[in-house]
């Protein structure tokens, strides 16, 4: 247990020494992230003239948590881990007595770390432009949404990380992952909340694993009303499910990658 521990440490911390040598690509990567404080003025203005069942400030407070949810939940490894069958750079990783997969984690863990310090200046900076938005959430909340944003960080890297098997068949991998951006900018949550959404486009979205990676952790941030049963049981469905799949891919793609001489 202490060895396990000891090796997590130092995995994280040359991870974070790593990202901390580029703190200028950090403070673009944050910035990145933050489209849905740029969508957040045009629906503030879209409620103060119409009938949303949000007030601006409820928008406000939406998008200012859907801006914190993709901060700690952003992930990349499908580019890596294409990047890394292409260029042959997984042979020697195969060679270690470690799942590669926990490079990847270490390094998004560790990014995290870095790049908190400036999502929170951003949020301080978002409070001192928009008072009237200001709230803390309670204890019950905070919890509850460091739990939600734990799976929900999960989902994702299980879902990109998934895709990323597929560079064992083909140099890009991250086209699909490309494509999906596509349904995830629409059902997630990251464009507009599921309260504006059609009551039937709703229901069926709420199926998808969409909504899960934006919507429901933001919505338990500020304390919008949620399926917490629903929310948790399609979490680790969806995790269970792409578990499951990237398994099965990467013990047929370890044959392929093989088969072509690595």
């Amino acid at each position: 247990m202490n060895q396990t521990l000891r090796k997590t440490r130092t995995f994280l911390w040359v991870y974070y020494a790593y990202m901390v040598e580029y703190r200028a690509e950090l403070i673009l990567w944050v910035l990145s992230g933050s489209l849905p404080l740029i969508l957040m003025g045009v629906w503030i203005e879209a409620a103060a003239g119409g009938q949303f069942g949000l007030r601006p400030v409820d928008f406000a407070r939406y998008f200012l948590a859907a801006f914190i949810v993709r901060q700690l939940t952003v992930v990349w490894v499908v580019w890596e881990f294409e990047r890394e069958v292409v260029e042959g750079r997984l042979s020697p990783r195969l060679l270690q007595p470690i799942d590669p997969v926990w490079h990847h984690v270490a390094s998004h863990v560790s990014e995290r770390l870095a790049r908190l310090p400036f999502a929170l200046l951003l949020v301080g900076l978002f409070f001192l432009l928009y008072p009237q938005a200001f709230w803390v959430p309670s204890l019950g909340q905070f919890l509850l949404f460091l739990l939600v944003i734990v799976l929900a960080f999960v989902l994702r890297f299980l879902i990109q990380y998934t895709f990323a098997m597929i560079a064992f068949w083909t140099e890009r991998a991250s086209a699909l992952e490309q494509f999906w951006m596509l349904f995830f900018l629409f059902l997630s949550g990251l464009i507009a909340p599921l309260e504006v959404f059609p009551p039937l486009v709703r229901q069926v979205t709420l199926w998808t694993p969409f909504p899960y990676l934006v919507y429901f952790p933001a919505s338990i941030l500020i304390g919008l009303p949620v399926n917490l049963g629903q929310g948790f049981l399609a979490m680790l469905g969806w995790s269970g499910l792409f578990f499951g799949l990237n398994r099965w891919l990467w013990r047929r793609g370890l044959k392929q990658y093989s088969g072509m001489g690595a």
